[in-house]
């Protein structure tokens, strides 16, 4: 299908739950946000319906988000639900790693293509600075899992205050090129001024050519990231949502004041 400025939309990201195991400073406050409750959380059935739905009208690249998609309970069994819609060809999870070294061959075996992993440091104080939780070595042995299951290319998702020049960036550049592993430098964004870049290694941040729907965990079709426009689900139906997305998707952002990055999926 195709927006109101002819733009093909064929790409949605999903977030399966809205809690994380890492606290990132840039993501989340230290203690956490307060979770959606339960019975408000799409089911995994809920979440393979609208992705048929958005699969039958063009839609054939779909990503598993979060908070942190590991931590919800029974993701392999989703990943396998979805793996087997018709249509997809490229189905990928945008992941911490922390937890992947334990789900990297029963994802791969459940028909997930491929993960991209957050790293912003490469530095075990700093990455522990960052994450305010997290053990770097978790990050690495979900690499070597990663890529010992085939789920390639591993694709790394680093955050960057100014410029991909900065020691963090460059420590994570050198890593990446020593391990053969495809970098992105996404700059920090903020939801609430507008503020945010082109990806450098990606095509993110192009609103001209933007292709994508976001589904948080509470079943909100959202037709851009820096837009407070949301069409439930449950409300709508999926039908209603989802054409409603995609014609009132914007010509490009402004501020988004409703979500936030946990919950979103970025």
């Amino acid at each position: 299908m195709f927006d109101s400025f002819n733009r093909k939309i064929n790409y949605l990201r999903v977030s399966v739950t809205d809690r994380c195991n890492l606290r990132c400073v840039y993501c989340m406050p230290e203690c956490g946000v307060t979770p959606v409750a339960h019975d408000q959380i799409l089911s995994f059935e809920e979440i393979v319906e609208v992705i048929q739905y958005a699969v039958s009208h063009g839609v054939d690249k779909v990503r598993i988000t979060g908070g942190e998609p590991l931590v919800r309970r029974g993701i392999v069994e989703l990943v396998a639900k979805i793996a087997g819609i018709q249509g997809i060809r490229d189905l990928g999870m945008t992941t911490n790693a922390i937890l992947l070294d334990r789900f990297a061959q029963p994802l791969l075996d459940a028909g997930l293509h491929r993960v991209n992993i957050s790293l912003d440091t490469i530095d075990p104080v700093r990455f522990r600075q960052i994450t305010r939780t997290g053990q770097i070595e978790d990050v690495f042995r979900g690499i070597d899992a990663a890529r010992k299951a085939g789920l390639e290319p591993i694709k790394i998702n680093c955050v960057i205050k100014e410029t991909s020049d900065e020691p963090d960036a460059a420590g994570v550049k050198d890593f990446c090129r020593a391990n053969g592993l495809e970098l992105r430098f996404i700059h920090e964004m903020n939801l609430e001024t507008g503020q945010f870049s082109v990806v450098e290694g990606g095509d993110g941040g192009h609103c001209s050519s933007c292709n994508r729907l976001r589904l948080t965990a509470n079943g909100d079709l959202k037709p851009c990231l820096f837009s407070d426009l949301a069409f439930n689900i449950r409300e709508l139906g999926i039908e209603k949502a989802y054409l409603a997305a995609i014609g009132n998707k914007p010509g490009c952002g402004s501020v988004n004041m409703k979500s936030r990055f946990s919950n979103i999926g970025g």
